[in-house]
């Protein structure tokens, strides 16, 4: 493939010399293998014209994978990296002696500028260690977070959830700050002008849950109406796919309980509903009458539609993949990372944090 630009443009979306999007992707992380991977890459090149492609790892794996997919051809670069972070990796581990894996090799392209995005299906606590590592903090942000788009009833047909396991800790001042980041996900990656904000607690009465949720309630009321987003106070549970907010605002312990809670919720509901359609003669009939509706709803609810949830709060933007995703999966996040880079999300994310949060000394 072409090679990447110079850019002097430090706003600029990496791009390949005939003007793609260039996606940084770790080929051998997630449970489906590089196959799986490469499988996604193709279906993303056939789906979107102005994509390409750097796969990080195994060449001698990848490289007849690519030469079996036609699409990729002059629109992806196999870049060898000899090892893969696993799943059991501790995080602290491969930051120490990760520097020859794919996922390694993957973010450097992007702190490097060679690349827009990094994509990632594989170990997430290593992901994030890694990425806050080579890529470093946003001025102003003291944690980065996680987040997802929650299937829900808005008409966008999803909430962003944030955060869901970046880091199980988060003060008034981390909730505040992910507010403003959720927002700015919302703005960017949705197109919701003016988002809704809440902050998920045991109740929606301002006098309940804990101090540093009623801490961070003030904080993010405070800061509403120069950031350009409605904020609704507390939200509960049922909140998460409902459509009384755009934006859910908790740490990271809760939001992934929430999430995995999620998942486990929907895999009983799809299973029961299978089991109940087989029962009898007159119930898979009714499965024959019914099958426009329930392939309509399993569309809806896919999770495949909008894998990847986004590290925010970095020098450089990260997409993890669910480690377990198939093809369409994979493309469903080249696409989420393609289109933030096309919107220039990173650094307007920034520029919002900085403005409303200005970082002690002076940035670089």
């Amino acid at each position: 493939m072409t090679a990447p630009t110079d850019h002097t443009d430090a706003n600029a979306p990496a791009r390949t010399d005939n003007g793609r999007t260039l996606i940084s992707v770790d080929a051998m992380g997630g449970d489906e293998g590089p196959a799986a991977i490469v499988a996604g890459c193709s279906l993303s090149a056939k789906i979107n014209p102005d994509i390409a492609f750097v796969l990080h790892g195994d060449a001698a794996q990848l490289e007849p994978l690519v030469e079996k997919r036609p699409e990729l051809k002059n629109r992806c670069e196999v870049r060898h990296a000899a090892d893969v972070v696993t799943m059991d990796d501790k995080p602290s581990q491969v930051v120490r002696t990760g520097k020859d894996t794919s996922m390694w090799s993957a973010i450097e392209s992007v702190r490097n500028s060679e690349a827009a995005v990094a994509v990632s299906c594989g170990n997430t606590g290593a992901l994030m260690a890694m990425s806050m590592i080579r890529l470093r903090k946003l001025p102003g942000v003291n944690r980065p977070a996680i987040a997802v788009l929650y299937p829900s009833a808005n008409k966008q047909g999803f909430n962003v959830l944030l955060d869901v396991g970046a880091d199980i800790r988060a003060d008034a001042d981390d909730l505040m700050r992910y507010a403003l980041m959720g927002v700015s996900y919302a703005r960017n990656g949705m197109d919701i002008e003016t988002p809704r904000v809440g902050l998920l607690n045991v109740g929606t009465e301002e006098h309940k849950g804990r101090a540093e949720l009623k801490d961070a309630h003030d904080l993010i009321r405070d800061c509403a109406k120069e950031a350009g987003f409605v904020f609704e106070g507390f939200v509960e549970g049922g909140d998460i796919s409902g459509d009384t907010v755009d934006v859910i605002v908790t740490d990271g312990f809760t939001g992934n309980v929430a999430i995995k809670t999620g998942e486990g919720t929907a895999s009983l509901i799809g299973n029961r509903l299978r089991e109940a359609f087989k029962y009898s003669f007159l119930s898979r009939l009714a499965s024959v009458l019914a099958y426009t509706s329930l392939v309509r709803l399993r569309e809806k609810i896919d999770p495949r539609r909008v894998n990847g949830g986004v590290f925010l709060g970095l020098n450089g933007t990260v997409v993890k993949s669910h480690g377990s995703a198939d093809a369409t999966g994979i493309s469903a996040a080249i696409k989420l990372a393609a289109q933030l880079s096309e919107n220039q999300f990173n650094d307007k994310l920034a520029a919002r944090v900085a403005a409303a949060l200005p970082a002690e000394g002076t940035p670089e």
